[in-house]
C-alpha cells in the first residue's frame, strides 16, 4: 500500500478532521508481520540517510505537528532510531525569544532549515504562527491571515533550493490526549513531561481544530504536501511515518558518487 498517496492531502482538498479517523490503521494489525516490516522500514530509513549524507545534493526537512501529546517525541525517538546522527538535526520550537520576535515570523525557521545532505526535523514549526497565534489572538486576523501565503512562498523558496519538505500532522482524538495527558500525572517515568499549559490549552480544542484545518487546507502544496497521520495507535503513526519517508527518499533516485581521486593510482606504503 502505497501510504504516501493513501494519507497524503491533496493540494486543493478541504480538510476536515472530523472525517479521519485517528485510530484508522489501514488494514495493519499490531502483530510480529508489522513489527518485521516496521524494523525493515527503519533499516532502509537509515541506508537512505547514508545516500543522502553521501550526495549532498538536496536536504529534507520534516515537520511535526499536532495536538498536545500528540506524540512529536516519540515519533523522532521511533522513526529515527536507526539513523547517524551526524546526518540529522531537530529543532524544537519554543515560545519565541525576545531576539525571535524582532524578526519576521520565519526568521528563526529559516535559520535552522537543513543544509544538502543532512536531514532536519521541526518539532513544531513556523506553523505555529497560524495556530497558536491565532487561537489566543496574539496578533490580528489580519496579519495571520497573510501567513498561509507567505508560507507557502517560503517552502517554494525551500523547494527551488533543493530542500524536500514534508510535513505530518500527527492526528489523535480528544480522549486519546486525555489518557496521555493522565499517564503523565501517574506515570513516574513521565513525570517530567508535565505541563499546565497542555492541560489548560484543551478547552481550545475546537479553536485548534479549525486551525489545524486551514492550514492543512491552505499549505498542502506538490512540493511540500501534508500528511494526515491516524496517530491514535503509536505504532501505526510511527510505521505510517516510516514508510512515507522512505517512499520520498527512494523517489529521489539516489546514488553514491564517484570517488574524486583516481583509485588505481592510489599506493600503499
Amino acid at each position: 500500500m502505497n501510504l504516501t498517496r493513501k494519507l497524503g492531502v491533496q493540494p486543493g482538498t478541504t480538510v476536515k478532521l472530523k472525517d479521519c479517523d485517528p485510530s484508522d490503521t489501514l488494514g495493519h494489525e499490531n502483530d510480529e508481520k508489522t513489527q518485521a516490516k516496521q524494523a525493515k522500514l527503519v533499516k532502509r530509513l537509515d541506508d537512505l540517510q547514508y545516500l543522502l549524507y553521501a550526495e549532498r545534493k538536496r536536504a529534507l526537512l520534516i515537520v511535526l505537528q499536532g495536538m498536545d501529546a500528540a506524540g512529536k517525541d516519540g515519533t523522532i525517538r521511533h522513526v529515527m532510531a536507526g539513523i547517524n546522527p551526524q546526518g540529522c538535526r531537530v529543532t524544537s520550537f519554543k515560545v519565541p525569544t525576545p531576539e525571535e520576535q524582532a524578526h519576521d515570523f520565519l526568521w528563526r525557521s529559516h535559520a535552522a532549515v537543513p543544509e544538502k545532505g543532512m536531514i532536519g526535523i521541526f518539532n513544531r514549526s513556523y506553523y505555529e504562527d497560524v495556530l497558536v497565534v491565532r487561537v489566543h489572538k496574539l496578533v490580528p486576523k489580519k496579519i495571520w491571515k497573510a501567513r498561509y501565503e507567505e508560507i507557502n512562498l517560503f517552502e517554494k523558496l525551500l523547494d527551488e533550493n533543493d530542500v524536500r519538505i514534508v510535513k505530518f500532522f500527527l492526528h489523535i482524538d480528544k480522549d486519546e490526549q486525555k489518557r496521555r495527558l493522565e499517564a503523565r500525572i501517574t506515570d513516574p517515568h513521565k513525570y517530567w513531561k508535565v505541563s499546565a499549559a497542555d492541560f489548560a490549552e484543551r478547552k481550545y480544542w475546537d479553536d485548534y481544530t479549525d486551525a489545524y484545518e486551514e492550514a492543512v487546507t491552505r499549505c498542502s502544496t506538490e512540493r511540500a504536501p501534508w500528511f494526515v497521520i491516524p496517530a491514535n495507535h503509536k505504532w501505526f503513526r510511527d510505521f505510517a511515518v516510516t514508510k512515507i519517508l522512505v517512499e520520498i527518499l527512494e523517489g529521489f533516485d539516489m546514488k553514491l558518487p564517484q570517488p574524486a581521486l583516481d583509485l588505481s593510482k592510489l599506493k600503499w606504503r
